[in-house]
């Protein structure tokens, strides 16, 4: 099994660019698929620039949400001034987090992790339930070639 924390968090806020997602969650390569024609976007028309400009820090941010009743992926920072055309401003709860962290390649990581939080960390666990609302990983440089990252899910206890 996959190892977990249990982490207290502080509320906090990202800036974001985002698209709905229109793949079959069962569809795994259809989906990664989406999100690299969307991630490889930001990059070609500048948004991911723009977004790296304004981050409080160095971490980048996947985040997964139901928002108006269709799933959305976002690349986002944790930002310190204001992205004007920034696709949604995302408010995180204080909460208990189910944190699943590991390194790997730059490119996977994001599914890697989301993928062990939520094919074997959540379905494990009895006494604790995923709350619902956005989900979040960040990758950072490990300055080696690799990439650290956490996967962080908001849940409460049973």
């Amino acid at each position: 099994m996959t190892t977990y924390t249990l982490e207290h968090k502080k509320s906090f806020t990202l800036t974001a660019f985002g698209f709905s997602i229109r793949s079959n969650f069962q569809d795994m390569p259809a989906m990664q698929k989406e999100k690299a024609e969307f991630w490889g976007g930001l990059q070609a028309d500048g948004r991911f620039d723009k977004l790296k400009k304004a981050a409080k820090d160095d971490r980048e941010w996947s985040v997964n949400e139901v928002y108006q009743g269709k799933p959305w992926n976002y690349f986002a920072v944790l930002a310190g001034k204001s992205v004007a055309d920034a696709t949604r401003i995302i408010e995180f709860p204080e909460s208990e987090y189910i944190v699943v962290t590991g390194n790997g390649d730059k490119e996977t990581l994001f599914d890697q992790l989301t993928y062990r939080a939520f094919g074997e960390v959540l379905s494990q666990i009895t006494d604790y339930a995923y709350i619902g609302g956005p989900n979040a990983t960040f990758r950072q440089d490990n300055g080696d070639g690799t990439f650290y990252g956490e996967f962080w899910v908001p849940v409460v206890k049973k």
